[in-house]
């Protein structure tokens, strides 16, 4: 049966690696030059080919055997995005103001963790279920609160649940700041290893896509 492994890629491949966003536009032209475009898949799916970040051997091997315990694209693990892996701007230190993720309502305590991109014309709300633990601050109206005595947070799920007598009052914006990773999978079964032209420059495509776990 498939599972989700809370295990870290090698980050230092990870961190080399190229990719990004993919979305999926289903465009119509009419006879007139007109375009009809629509979405056939609502949120935003990340790709990513870590042959890029392969520099060594070693670094090969650990691929290789990271993706003998994963059975290839059956079980999936976390991605660290070096472009994107921080709610906080580039650059910038996390803070328990970066991301709304919700309001309160007096008796909800549960928030999952976001992230918005954009802000005028369409943003964009992904929804964060890998946190890295540890890293998650959270406000309520602008005011900081302590983990384990406030809130917990689940790492697995990237749901933030307020602990009784700490419930956000009605109408309180309720922020967070955070690390994160990606949730993925292998996408393919089988890596194709050519040492010879490893050495000669050659780098094997190790392809990596986003999951929902």
């Amino acid at each position: 049966m498939a599972a989700f492994h809370e295990v870290l890629f090698p980050i230092d491949v990870a961190l080399g690696a190229a990719g990004g966003p993919e979305r999926v536009t289903e465009i119509v032209t009419s006879v007139s030059g007109r375009e009809e475009r629509n979405a056939r898949r609502a949120d935003s799916r990340r790709r990513f080919d870590a042959g890029y970040g392969v520099k060594s051997l070693a670094a090969l091997s650990d691929v290789v055997a990271f993706f003998e315990e994963r059975r290839g694209r059956l079980h999936g693990f976390r991605w660290r995005d070096r472009l994107d892996h921080s709610s906080a701007a580039p650059g910038a230190a996390v803070a328990p103001q970066d991301q709304a993720i919700g309001t309160g309502t007096g008796t909800r305590a549960a928030f999952s963790l976001a992230k918005t991109y954009g802000a005028l014309h369409a943003p964009y709300v992904r929804a964060i279920a890998k946190p890295v633990a540890g890293s998650v601050r959270v406000a309520v109206a602008g005011v900081e609160k302590t983990v384990g005595t406030a809130f917990a947070v689940d790492p697995t799920t990237g749901i933030v649940t307020f602990l009784p007598g700490h419930i956000p009052a009605s109408g309180a914006a309720v922020t967070a700041g955070f690390l994160f990773d990606v949730p993925v999978r292998f996408d393919t079964d089988f890596l194709e290893v050519n040492l010879t032209a490893f050495a000669a420059g050659d780098i094997p495509r190790i392809p990596i896509v986003e999951i929902r776990p």
